[in-house]
């Protein structure tokens, strides 16, 4: 099976695809694209330090990936939720609550 490589794309010390020379993770350009619906030139608006090559190249990582990096984004995003709910209910929004400021 061939290799397929993409240009500006390595992987960190954690395994992750990320633009090379940045520590941006190419799932976070994947969530501006998913989330935002932004397209390459928009990402750049909020990326000012990439190329729009760059982030064509990470849209192209992620787009040949996936499912893969669908399932990774679930995977968090479930975590996240999981931690908020056993995440006991701070002094400061149980003051708020109690005043009415917060439903």
């Amino acid at each position: 099976m061939a290799t397929v490589t993409y240009a500006h794309i390595k992987h960190n010390s954690e395994g992750e695809p990320i633009v090379e020379g940045t520590r941006i993770i190419v799932r976070t350009i994947a969530l501006d694209l998913i989330a935002h619906g932004w397209d390459a030139e928009e990402i750049q608006q909020h990326h000012p330090d990439l190329t729009l090559g760059q982030i064509h190249s990470a849209l192209a990582y992620y787009f040949d990936h996936k499912e893969e990096m669908d399932r990774d984004i679930r995977q968090r995003h479930e975590r996240v939720r999981a931690l908020r709910a056993a995440q006991e209910e701070s002094p400061g929004r149980r003051k708020l609550r109690e005043r009415g400021l917060l439903s």
